[in-house]
């Protein structure tokens, strides 16, 4: 009997793992080819089999005593890394045509940009999670307002990365039939190739290329400092942020990354920005070469040349560096410091570019 019921507990094991394992090979999308890496040796910032940030200091390196750390630290995490309540939400016709650029943000880094009928996607992540599997880094109660089958066709899909808080398998999958075309950095539509998508409506850009798309509309990636990579092997795709001029508005995607020289050289090359959206959240002392503090955020704003910012990377998923809503906090206190305008829309609340800040604190749940 006790043979027995070993065996039934090893087969229920083993059907519960052969779903999870295939959903984890398809989440994790395809590396690059080698035909595809050879072709990457040509870019000035990959080498060693890899590409490189600009600055060489801001690669993250984890030793053995650093693992510990990242080990102590997910188990001394802060009092409030998740809202005591439902996250606010504005429920907006996202099929409505907009006289000028407006953008409508879901939460964590993805949002909705429309210009007079042309739309853009930024970094969907629309199905509860940011993990390779389901269970992992569920999203905020509330803040999952939105989901693929509620966005319109989609006209361009911006892709800053392929972190999976940036790249959600599921969510593309699901508005495979929506998008028209995608821009991505280097490397990372090799997992859209992976994923059945056609490789003729995918652009690949590398720092300081553009890519007209239409009358009105065109896109440069520009460096960021920032890693890439979706299962073991790093770097292997490109990161970037991007330029987007649509209509005569001047948008700044920030993607992730740290603070650096690099913000002063685009805000003087591509400035200035009516609107610059910057990641403000994930930060803490081990990652600082790679995610801005909220005082860096503002710091990178100015060196932009912006009019407004919108903080972003916040508010939808868990981090166990800082409380949930300590990022906002501290970037608007930077921000009256040093004069920066700072909008802060609720999830799924439609903002017009140059419109007055939004400045409800909906984020004060506590």
């Amino acid at each position: 009997m006790k043979r027995r019921a070993v065996y039934c507990i090893a087969g229920a094991f083993l059907v519960m793992l052969i779903p999870l394992s295939c959903w984890m090979y398809l989440a994790l999308g395809d590396a690059p080819p080698g035909d595809a890496l050879k072709r990457f040796e040509s870019q000035p910032n990959y080498y060693d089999g890899r590409f490189h940030n600009a600055d060489p200091a801001a690669g993250v390196a984890v030793g053995p005593l650093d693992a510990a750390g990242i080990i102590v630290e997910h188990f001394r995490k802060p009092p409030r890394t998740r809202p005591a309540a439902p996250v606010p939400s504005v429920t907006s016709d996202l099929n409505a045509v907009t006289r000028s650029a407006s953008v409508v943000w879901f939460g964590h880094s993805s949002y909705l940009i429309r210009s007079k009928g042309y739309t853009v996607l930024v970094d969907p992540v629309l199905c509860g999670y940011a993990g390779p599997l389901p269970c992992m880094m569920r999203a905020f109660r509330g803040s999952d307002a939105y989901h693929p089958g509620d966005l319109p066709a989609i006209d361009l899909l911006v892709i800053t990365h392929d972190h999976f808080d940036h790249l959600s398998r599921e969510t593309v999958i699901r508005l495979k039939k929506k998008i028209r075309r995608i821009i991505a950095p280097v490397g990372v539509g090799s997992h859209f190739v992976f994923w059945g998508f056609d490789p003729s409506m995918i652009t690949e850009l590398s720092w300081n290329e553009t890519s007209v798309l239409r009358d009105g509309v065109r896109i440069t990636a520009v460096p960021a400092q920032h890693l890439s990579g979706r299962g073991f092997v790093r770097d292997r795709t490109l990161w970037a942020s991007f330029v987007l001029r649509v209509h005569g508005v001047t948008l700044f995607i920030g993607g992730d990354g740290g603070y650096g020289a690099h913000f002063r050289e685009i805000g003087a090359t591509y400035g200035p920005f009516d609107l610059v959206m910057l990641e403000n959240g994930r930060y803490n002392r081990r990652w600082s070469a790679i995610h801005m503090r909220p005082e860096e955020v503002i710091a990178a704003a100015i060196d932009l040349r912006a009019r407004m910012v919108m903080p972003v990377h916040w508010g939808k998923f868990e981090t166990r560096s800082h409380d949930w809503n300590e990022p906002i906090r501290r970037l608007l206190r930077e921000a009256g410091r040093r004069g920066v305008v700072v909008t802060v829309p609720m999830i799924g609340e439609t903002y017009p570019v140059g419109a007055p800040a939004r400045r409800a604190a909906w984020w004060e749940l506590d």
